[in-house]
């Protein structure tokens, strides 16, 4: 039997992306260390082929690793170059997106971990010592903000959804941030298909429920304010149980997800 090898160009080639992975897994870590920027230019191609001792070749497949990865953008023309982009929740978002789109997983299935996870959200906000410092003022300034707009339903709607941010931003448990994050940029197309839609329909909530949601999110905050975690974890579960009832009378309850790309989703970002 003869002996399996490989020839000459295949080990370049071999060699050409084993310098390309090691060109990207650098740029990659001065990115997410933030010694690159979000917005940052990187240095011209020949400036790094110098700065790497490497050859334009997998100097242009590190880039296609990275712009791949959506930690760069490629610009074109005169004022051309290579845009960082700081890791966002968006791409976290559409990876995990592919899986659960391989998998058909409908969209309502989605809603459901929501609900589960994001009163947790609530009752960690709860328990932060500083959550009267740095989450109740902007909780506060919101249900103020949606009060003055409680007359436009679109706006309202808007404001509430922010509120919910808000709230998953302020749990104090970082993990928990990114895995939200990235879980609420999945679902937020989805919302945009529902809110065109139920707009079309008519069934943008009406002004009875609209208070109802106001008097909820200001009971949401009164709890977190006073630190009654159980409390919060219930007002959260029954608001967002109510939430998404009203959401399946428009959206088909058999709407799969969609992994839409990290610059599709960063457009949906708040």
């Amino acid at each position: 039997m003869s002996a399996i090898g490989v020839g000459s160009d295949t080990r370049r080639r071999l060699t050409s992306r084993r310098t390309a992975e090691i060109v990207a897994d650098e740029l990659r870590r001065q990115i997410v260390e933030g010694e690159l920027a979000d917005g940052d230019l990187l240095p011209s191609q020949n400036h790094l082929v110098e700065q790497f001792n490497v050859s334009l070749i997998p100097l242009r497949e590190a880039l296609r690793i990275l712009e791949a990865e959506a930690l760069i953008s490629v610009r074109r023309g005169n004022r051309g170059g290579a845009v960082v982009h700081a890791p966002a929740k968006a791409s976290a978002a559409y990876m995990l997106g592919l899986v659960l789109q391989r998998d058909s997983v409908p969209v309502s299935d989605l809603q459901l971990a929501l609900e589960h996870l994001e009163p947790s959200c609530a009752a960690l906000a709860a328990r932060r010592t500083d959550r009267r410092e740095t989450l109740i003022p902007e909780l506060t300034s919101i249900n103020e903000a949606m009060a003055d707009q409680l007359d436009d339903a679109l706006k309202f709607t808007e404001m509430g959804r922010e509120f919910h941010h808000a709230i998953t931003r302020g749990c104090g448990n970082q993990t928990m941030v990114a895995v939200m994050g990235s879980l609420e940029a999945l679902l937020l197309s989805s919302e945009q298909q529902w809110v065109s839609q139920a707009e079309i329909e008519g069934a943008i909530p009406e002004m009875p429920y609209r208070r109802s949601t106001l008097s909820t999110h200001i009971k949401l905050t009164d709890a977190i304010a006073g630190g009654d975690a159980e409390r919060v974890r219930r007002l959260a579960s029954r608001h967002l149980a109510d939430s998404q009832a009203l959401s399946r009378l428009v959206l088909d309850p058999h709407q799969r997800i969609q992994a839409l790309s990290p610059q599709a989703l960063s457009r949906y970002r708040r």
